[in-house]
C-alpha cells in the first residue's frame, strides 16, 4: 500500500489544495452577511474532506476493476436518470436532484462519469483500430442518446450537451477516421451558425415554440447573447452586472470581499454557477489568469500520465475526463466575457455544490490510479479478436451471447 502512495502525483494534489483554498475563500466571500447561505462555506469545507477521501481511495483501486464493470456503472447510471424523472426534486427550474439521506444528489452530474467509464471500455476492445461509422460511430452514438433526452427532459441543458463534448473527445482519440471528422465537423458547423442566424431572424416565433413546450427559460439564455438589443432588462440583469464585475476589476481587482457589485448581491448565484464574477472583481485580471493557469497546469499533467500510460482502457478514460473538465471551464466563464450562452454549469473545484466536487474528485482519483496501476499488464478486456461496438452495445440487452453454429462436417 505505501509503495502505491509514492507513486502519486503530488504537483496534481498541491494544484487540487490551492483551488480547494480559492473555493472555500470565494464562496466565503460571497455568501458572507447573508444568513440562508452562510452554511455553505462549511459545507464546502466538509465536501472537500470527504473529497480528498475519495481521492485516495480511488487512487489505491485498480482502475481496471471500474472498466470490467462498464456495463454496471452505465446501468446504475442510466437508473438514477430515470429515477430522478419520477421522485426528483426541481431547483431553478430544472428537476434533476435526488434527496438521499438529506444530501441533494444531482444523477446527471454523476452520468458523465458513468458514461466516460462506458465509453473508454467500448473504445479500448477496438485495439487502436479504425471505427468504422456504421458498425462502431453510430452504435457508440446511439448509447449517448438516451440519457441525452432524459436530461434533455429534465430542463438541464448543460450537463446534457456535455455528453456531447465527450462523445466527439472520446471518437476523436478512438481512431476516428479523418474524413468521418471532417464531415462531423462541418455538419456541426454549418448547423451552429445556421441556428445562430434562423434564431435571430425568427426569434418571435422560435421564443413562443420555446413556451409552448415549457422551456422558455431556454430563450432567457439565448437572448442576451444572440440579441440583447430585443432582451428585457430583468433578462439581462445577470450577464450584463457579470461583465460590468469583471471590467471594474481590472489588473489587480478591488481586494478580497470588497467587490461592490458582488457583495450588494447583484449578480445571481455568485457562490454557484457565476463563482468566477466574485475571482474576476475581487481579483482582477491576474486573479483569474492565475485560475486559468492552474487549470492549464492540472489538464497538462493529465496529458502526460495519459501518454506514459500503458494499458489500452487508461488514456481513454484521461481523455474523456479532459473533455468534462474543459467543457464545464469553458462553459462557466464564457458567457461573462460574452462567448456564448448562460447554460448553469459549475466551475470545477471551485463553485458550491457537492455532487459536482465529489464527481470531480473521483474523476482525479481514477486518473491517480492509472498512474499508480499502469504498470501492471492485466489485461481485462478479453482476447485479440475483439467484436465490433455493435456486438458490444448488444450486451446491454441480453444477458448470455448468441451461440452461433457449427458448420455440418
Amino acid at each position: 500500500m505505501l509503495h502505491k502512495f509514492k507513486k502519486i502525483d503530488y504537483s496534481i494534489v498541491f494544484i487540487l489544495v490551492i483551488l480547494m483554498v480559492i473555493s472555500i475563500l470565494s464562496i466565503y466571500s460571497t455568501t458572507f452577511g447573508r444568513p440562508k447561505l452562510e452554511g455553505l462555506t462549511r459545507s464546502a469545507v466538509i465536501f472537500y474532506i470527504l473529497g480528498f477521501i475519495i481521492f485516495f481511495g480511488m487512487s489505491m483501486i485498480n482502475y481496471k476493476f471500474i472498466i470490467k464493470n462498464y456495463l454496471y456503472i452505465y446501468g446504475v447510471g442510466m437508473l438514477l436518470l430515470v429515477l430522478v424523472m419520477f421522485i426528483g426534486q426541481e431547483y431553478y427550474g430544472a428537476k434533476g436532484w435526488l434527496s438521499i439521506f438529506g444530501f441533494s444528489l444531482q444523477p446527471a452530474e454523476l452520468f458523465k462519469l458513468c458514461l466516460i467509464v462506458f465509453l473508454s471500455a467500448l473504445l479500448a476492445r477496438k485495439r487502436n483500430r479504425p471505427l468504422y461509422f456504421g458498425r462502431d460511430v453510430i452504435p457508440i452514438s446511439l448509447c449517448v442518446l438516451p440519457p441525452l433526452l432524459l436530461v434533455l427532459l429534465q430542463n438541464d441543458l448543460g450537463n446534457a450537451l456535455s455528453y456531447v463534448i465527450i462523445l466527439i473527445g472520446l471518437l476523436w482519440i478512438g481512431n476516428i477516421k479523418f474524413t468521418h471528422a471532417l464531415i462531423g465537423f462541418v455538419i456541426a458547423a454549418a448547423a451552429f451558425v445556421g441556428g445562430t442566424q434562423a434564431y435571430i431572424h425568427y426569434h418571435d416565433e422560435i421564443v413562443k415554440f420555446l413556451k409552448d413546450i415549457g422551456r422558455s427559460h431556454w430563450a432567457d439564455r439565448f437572448d442576451p447573447w444572440l440579441v440583447p438589443d430585443q432582451t428585457s432588462r430583468d433578462v439581462l440583469w445577470q450577464t450584463y452586472n457579470a461583465k460590468l464585475a469583471i471590467g471594474s476589476g481590472g489588473i489587480t481587482g478591488k481586494g478580497y470581499m470588497e467587490g461592490t457589485t458582488i457583495q450588494s448581491n447583484r449578480v445571481p448565484l455568485a457562490y454557484a454557477d457565476s463563482i468566477f464574477v466574485q475571482i474576476g472583481e475581487e481579483f482582477g485580471f491576474i486573479g483569474a489568469s492565475v485560475l486559468l493557469l492552474l487549470y492549464f497546469i492540472l489538464i497538462h499533467r493529465l496529458v502526460l500520465i495519459a501518454l506514459e500510460c500503458k494499458d489500452r482502457a487508461g488514456p481513454y478514460l484521461i481523455v474523456g475526463i479532459i473533455a468534462m473538465l474543459l467543457y464545464q471551464i469553458f462553459v462557466n466563464i464564457g458567457p461573462f466575457i460574452g462567448l456564448m450562452p448562460l447554460t448553469g454549469i459549475t466551475l470545477p473545484f471551485i463553485s458550491s455544490g457537492g455532487t459536482s466536487l465529489v464527481l470531480n474528485m473521483i474523476s482525479m482519483g481514477i486518473v491517480m490510479s492509472i498512474k499508480v496501476h499502469t504498470e501492471e499488464n492485466e489485461d481485462i478486456l478479453g482476447s485479440a479478436e475483439q467484436p465490433s461496438i455493435t456486438e458490444l452495445v448488444m450486451k446491454l440487452f441480453r444477458r448470455k451471447p448468441v451461440q452461433q453454429k457449427q458448420p455440418e462436417q
